[in-house]
């Protein structure tokens, strides 16, 4: 039996070369319950003639991330093979490999086809010698197991499938595209990033320095309009978006209800269904995210006379007709109608087309439209508030949506009250900002980890840390408005105009 090296020699399989490659990275770990040749001897009885040195660590890397049950250093030791098998597999110099992304052609053309913008390009290339002996590469053995197959996996740049880039070449990359011809500046992100002070959203890791840069996280659409014309429109952008990598918040409130007139055709309207489902099949085959669920979430009211066929449209049970399963679902909650689950009181079903306004209200004052509607008996169905909270929580069992988020406490807590009424969050439900059919709210992200702060010999909080690194995030989240490549002018728009920006906490 041999293996394969990766200068393409050939060579006998030897447990002890496994055993001493799996030693080597085993320093600082408790010895006393982690066995290299434990590992080795499992290594060997997968093995076949032929396999690869990089087939090898992998196994290997696998074999101990699934002895972490016996001790936690087996994680820390996962990560370390699997860490110094990308490290012998890409070129270690920043530039080259930036080169490399930038140079590349098309396997099946040769046309050159390149990944990394010409402006980057030449940022990288002018101030190489600085950049690349700022980069630390040690830094890379601090991620755990996980975190590391999630950035190889998704986020680290690749060419024809093959991983060419280190975390530390992402986060350099990040730094370079926030702050460009800045230098220093970007050092110092690529410093604080390095050391797992924050990190910026996952569309600013994939798309740093690339020909589209689009690293904003979040984008929250209300429907250009109830007609044809609103809802084709509404799906153009969506899919835009969603080609794009970005997490999409939209609301459909303005929809009208199944069977209401529609006077330019003499017909009645399909409801909510059949748009949905046009939706959830559409921008699959746009999407880029290469998952089985797409990254949007789609916010109705309670009120909606369309309310249960919505709630249904995540469930395995039922006409698959009536279905529509890759897209996530929240309810825009008035204060109403938890009111009314409280008292156990009726509540009505409407359509807003027959009751309008109620979407551009909030607080009393929907209230007072709501109940004024209802003395005129303007609702399609009256019901148990309870029945439908009680069907609510039975589907979140069965689907883990729909999500709920308050419409009167988003909209009195929000800085956004002089634009208008915010009639939804973003995809994750995290970021509430007003959005119309001609803005398109925009949000570029990033998250603080706090533990960092944290001195446990001394039981202390630093404070003074967390407001330097707090500001250094706030400073970038800024300058990416200004870096960013916007898929919609609507986009552009809105972000150039309130300069939105989220922060996250995390441990």
């Amino acid at each position: 039996m041999h293996v394969l090296k990766r200068d393409g020699r050939k060579e006998p399989v030897h447990f002890d070369k496994i055993t001493a490659r799996i030693e080597t990275l085993c320093y600082g770990l408790d010895m006393n319950y982690v066995d290299p040749s434990a590992i080795a001897l499992r290594v060997i009885t997968d093995l076949y003639s032929g396999v690869t040195t990089v087939e090898l660590d992998n196994l290997a890397a696998e074999i101990a991330a699934s002895m972490i049950n016996q001790h936690a250093d087996y994680a820390t030791l996962a990560a370390r093979i699997a860490i110094s098998n990308l490290h012998k597999e890409t070129k270690k110099i920043f530039s080259e490999v930036m080169a490399d992304l930038y140079h590349v052609k098309s396997s099946v053309t040769n046309k050159w086809s390149p990944i990394i913008s010409k402006k980057y390009y030449k940022i990288i290339q002018s101030n190489a010698d600085k950049l690349n002996s700022a980069i630390i590469y040690d830094r890379d053995f601090n991620y755990s197991y996980t975190t590391f197959k999630m950035l190889e996996t998704n986020h680290l740049l690749k060419l024809n499938g093959k991983v060419v880039e280190r975390p530390q070449h992402m986060l350099m990359r990040v730094a370079v595209a926030i702050h460009g011809e800045h230098v220093d500046k970007a050092i110092e992100t690529y410093n604080f990033l390095s050391k797992q002070y924050f990190i910026h959203a996952a569309q600013t890791l994939d798309t740093a320095c690339t020909i589209k840069q689009q690293m904003a996280s979040s984008f929250l659409l209300t429907m250009s309009g109830d007609s044809i014309d609103g809802i084709l429109d509404t799906l153009e952008r969506s899919a835009l978006l969603c080609h794009y990598n970005g997490e999409i918040g939209f609301n459909v409130h303005c929809i009208r209800a199944k069977n209401t007139p529609i006077r330019g055709t003499g017909g009645v309207s399909n409801g909510l269904v059949p748009m949905l489902k046009a939706y959830n099949t559409s921008i699959a085959t746009v999407s880029r995210s290469g998952k089985n669920e797409e990254q949007i979430t789609v916010y109705l009211e309670p009120w909606h006379a369309d309310i249960f066929e919505f709630l249904d449209l995540k469930r395995s049970i039922g006409e698959e007709k009536l279905r529509a399963k890759d897209m996530f679902y929240a309810l825009w909650t008035p204060d109403l109608f938890m009111q009314r689950v409280f008292d156990d009181g009726d509540w009505s079903l409407m359509c807003p087309h027959e009751c309008p306004e109620l979407i551009e209200a909030y607080g009393k004052e929907f209230e007072i439209l709501y109940t004024r509607y209802e003395k005129e008996g303007r609702f399609r169905k009256q019901i148990k508030a309870r029945d439908l909270w009680l069907l609510i929580t039975q589907i979140q069992f069965e689907t883990g949506t729909p999500y709920i988020v308050f419409k009167d406490h988003c909209n009195r807590k929000s800085n956004h009250q002089n634009l208008g009424t915010i009639k939804c969050s973003s995809f994750s439900t995290e970021i509430v900002q007003y959005s119309s059919s001609d803005e398109i709210a925009m949000c570029n992200t990033a998250s603080i980890a706090v533990n960092m702060f944290v001195n446990s010999t001394k039981r202390t909080f630093d404070f003074y840390k967390l407001k330097e690194i707090a500001k250094i995030v706030t400073y970038n989240l800024d300058k990416m408005i200004d870096a960013n490549f916007y898929p919609l002018p609507e986009t552009k728009l809105s972000c150039e105009k309130h300069r939105s920006i989220g922060k996250h906490l995390c441990v």
